[in-house]
């Protein structure tokens, strides 16, 4: 099936739904895997509003993707706690041994990289998520250990 076709299947789904947009877009994403220029105007059209108010939702949120991420995706704490132990050293180095800058995917398609502003777990610092798990007091070491066990398997023991 097309990502069109699921796209307007979504839609048709989802819009009699009160409050439709946010549902609907978490569920393009979750079938697609990000949410598709070629899907703005359908949900408009769909949802009787103008791709102007569609865009500026998709924009707005910062979990809505643009374009296609990695299978995983690795968040790394930017947050003044976790920057004081040690976080700026793990970012550097995160990118260093995944070959990417924040806001990239590994050449594989495994894996995402990017900054996340707080985990609250702040006592824990440095924190790291990977998918919906948090990781806590995240030396370079550990990141190792985190990406080789994600790369042997699809779960990471906590």
């Amino acid at each position: 099936m097309s990502s069109e076709l699921k796209i307007s299947t979504l839609v048709d789904q989802f819009k009699d739904l009160p409050g439709a947009m946010l549902p609907l877009l978490h569920a393009i994403q979750a079938e697609i895997g990000y949410v598709p220029d070629n899907a703005v105007p359908l949900i408009a059209r769909g949802l009787n509003l103008s791709r102007a108010e569609v865009h500026g939702v998709i924009s707005f949120y910062h979990d809505f993707k643009t374009h296609p991420v990695g299978r995983h995706s690795v968040q790394i704490c930017r947050s003044e706690a976790c920057q004081a132990m040690g976080s700026r050293e793990l970012e550097s180095h995160a990118k260093a041994a995944l070959g990417i800058d924040y806001g990239e995917t590994t050449a594989d398609g495994k894996i995402s990289l990017e900054p996340v502003y707080c985990l609250g777990n702040c006592a824990c610092s440095p924190s790291m998520r990977i998918d919906d798990n948090v990781y806590a007091r995240v030396d370079q070491t550990r990141f190792d250990a985190l990406i080789s066990e994600l790369a042997d398997s699809q779960e990471i023991a906590r």
